[in-house]
């Protein structure tokens, strides 16, 4: 009786560790399909064989994280949330995810919430101060993005982004320190010192400035020059609030709201009232009618800003691009003229010459290649002034000069796309249908959501069908 019991227990003991190693293989067996997954970016498949994994192992609950971070990678947000809400606790990446996820759901709040819990657990994590302050950004609350930055910084000291971003935050709101961190950014990325130089100027200019609101419009037109509308933005109702009379905050105001896809028109029409003999101020207009298509109200206003300071030659060439919209040839070629009559050193107004005579197919000869020319005198190693010249030369029949020009200007610029087309139109001409053929598909390829890109797309499908 007693071995028959003992033999009955090592059985039972026996089937069950079979029973484990079957369990734990199957298992094991599961995580490496989702290692797999993961590797060839099958996202999905990946969370499925996570999930598959845990019901072998049931007290791994990190599983159930890896399931929801392969979730969040392949979009999956309302499984994502569950899984890993569902894990016991989170790494530093899962708490990362579960803020990215909530996020995409555009549930800030709780992607706070989840940052916060994160920087609990791990108080060193750069990445998860990063996401806050991404966070902070979306909300706009400057402040607390400045101070999220400011700790992503004091773990990631070589982070190029989180200088640069904290340098645009502090020329809004801490213009003494933004200096320094602009400073900063430019020497770990020097492509950078030509937008920080920008920034430093207005910041040398503002600190000049007695005027509180004048300030902030400087340091906002700086921030626009640089892309930064919503920061911009901000600068401008700030200057308001400080002067709600400033016709000069009203106009940048009202062009930032259009810069982030607003009207703006209210805003320009106050600014009007109140400084109607502003020649900026109706430059602003005109280019506010210019993208409403409204071509004699453009014209108007910049005719406006051109009497107020007839020797700007901005004004000048802004009258012609008016007059070019209208289709008055003619007097657009004049007043261009005026432009570079009143800048003859300037290279930009004599490239928009040029440019006008080769894209309408006019003067080329006596006005657009000189014109071209004089431009490139001027400026050799423009990308866009070769390009133009290449353009001319390619409008007048000068083939081989168009591409040796074309080539040094995207020598220059790989990325200057319109020099691509016009190369593309040359080899076209001259029957190099291969060469016309790479031209394009890399534009297209490389600008696929511009108008380069479009052109690019249109030729391709007329001349390879």
């Amino acid at each position: 009786m007693y071995n028959k019991k003992t033999v009955i227990f090592a059985v039972a003991v026996l089937s069950l560790l079979i029973l484990g190693s079957v369990i734990f293989w199957q298992g094991q067996k599961q995580i490496n399909q989702a290692e797999q997954a993961l590797q060839a970016r099958d996202y999905s498949a990946a969370a499925s064989a996570y999930l598959q994994a845990a019901r072998f192992f049931p007290w791994r609950t990190a599983l159930y994280e890896q399931a929801g971070i392969a979730q969040a990678l392949a979009g999956n947000y309302p499984e994502a949330l569950v899984n890993l809400n569902q894990a016991a606790q989170l790494s530093e990446r899962g708490w990362g995810t579960l803020a990215l996820v909530y996020v995409q759901t555009q549930d800030f709040p709780a992607a706070l919430t989840a940052y916060q819990n994160g920087l609990q657990k791990f108080p060193n994590s750069a990445a998860l101060y990063a996401g806050q302050a991404a966070v902070y950004r979306a909300q706009k609350n400057w402040a607390e993005e400045k101070a999220a930055l400011q700790n992503q910084i004091r773990f990631d000291e070589q982070n190029i982004y989180a200088h640069y971003r904290l340098g645009l935050l502090l020329t809004l709101l801490d213009s003494d320190e933004a200096f320094a961190e602009l400073a900063r950014a430019a020497k770990l990325d020097p492509q950078l010192d030509s937008v920080t130089q920008t920034l430093t100027t207005a910041l040398n200019v503002a600190s000049t400035q007695t005027d509180q609101a004048q300030r902030m419009v400087t340091l906002g037109r700086a921030l626009g020059l640089t892309q930064e509308w919503e920061l911009a933005h901000a600068a401008f109702a700030q200057a308001l609030q400080l002067n709600a009379e400033s016709a000069e905050a009203w106009a940048w105001l009202g062009e930032a709201e259009q810069q982030l896809g607003g009207d703006g028109g209210e805003a320009l029409e106050r600014a009007a009232i109140l400084d109607p003999q502003s020649a900026m101020i109706h430059a602003l207009r005109g280019l506010y009618w210019s993208r409403l298509q409204k071509y004699d109200q453009m014209l108007a206003e910049y005719a406006l800003a051109a009497k107020l300071e007839p020797e700007n030659p901005a004004w000048q060439a802004a009258v012609g691009d008016a007059n070019l919209k209208r289709g008055d040839l003619a007097a657009a070629l004049g007043f261009y003229k005026r432009a570079t009559e009143l800048a003859p050193n300037e290279p930009t107004y004599w490239r928009l010459l040029a440019l006008l005579c080769a894209e309408n197919g006019t003067a080329l000869e006596e006005l657009g290649l000189p014109a071209a020319q004089k431009a490139a005198e001027l400026a050799p190693n423009d990308p866009l002034v070769l390009d133009t010249l290449g353009f001319v030369y390619f409008s007048s029949g000068r083939y081989a000069s168009a591409e040796e020009t074309l080539l040094s200007a995207v020598k220059l610029d790989p990325k200057l796309y319109s020099a691509y087309l016009h190369l593309a139109l040359n080899y076209l001409t001259q029957g190099n249908m291969p060469a016309a053929f790479n031209a394009l598909t890399y534009v297209r390829d490389a600008n696929p959501n511009g108008a380069d890109g479009a052109r690019a797309k249109q030729l391709l499908e007329r001349y390879f069908p």
